[in-house]
């Protein structure tokens, strides 16, 4: 299934990545490599991830060795990247 972001997951990501190469440079390119797996486990298997509590139809996927979490949403051909948070935001 296809990954789509929202406007609201790419100024995420932008701020992220922007914070990641000011602060820690080095860990720039594996967090990159790590989401790019996350989104494409999440691609290929779009109901892996737990739902989020209080919104059933959003789920959650963990940048494992990152603290951020991807949230996303299925629809009928696509999953749709709803934002990426800082894990003490949730």
């Amino acid at each position: 299934m296809r990954v789509v972001f929202t406007a609201a997951a790419l100024d995420d990501l932008d701020r992220i990545l922007d914070h990641i190469a000011e602060n820690f440079p080095t860990v720039a390119e594996p967090f990159r490599t790590r989401l790019t797996a996350v989104l494409a486990r999440i691609g290929e298997w779009p109901q892996s991830a737990q739902h989020v509590a209080d919104d059933p139809g959003v789920r959650l996927a963990p940048l494992i060795r990152y603290p951020y979490n991807v949230f996303y949403r299925v629809t009928a051909d696509a999953v749709e990247i709803l934002h990426i948070h800082h894990v003490a935001r949730e």
